[in-house]
């Protein structure tokens, strides 16, 4: 049995970074499409505009999705959570499949 999360073509990073996007957009309710988060743009304080206890939503969600933890404590998170860009890049070298 495949879930959507393995469905996704590894080896492509746009189809990847869009579902993330979609991810964000639903869970924090946002005023705003998928499409209209850029990929380098940050995703806390300036650009989307994130806090934390938004990126702990977001944690959240990536981590059910993608089967794989994202632990507030873990000293890359601000690395991790730059950009879409660096969000879909942890993924794709965490998520299980």
């Amino acid at each position: 049995m495949q879930n959507a999360a393995t469905a996704l073509n590894p080896q492509d990073p746009a189809e990847l970074s869009g579902e993330v996007a979609q991810l964000i957009v639903t869970a924090l309710n946002l005023e705003m499409t998928a499409e209209e988060i850029a990929l380098d743009a940050p995703l806390y304080g300036e650009g989307l505009g994130l806090d934390s206890i938004d990126i702990l939503e977001v944690a959240l969600v990536v981590s059910k999705r993608y089967g794989f933890s994202l632990r507030a404590d873990n000293d890359d998170n601000v690395s991790i959570f730059t950009s879409l860009r660096s969000l879909c890049d942890h993924i794709q070298a965490n998520r299980t499949s």
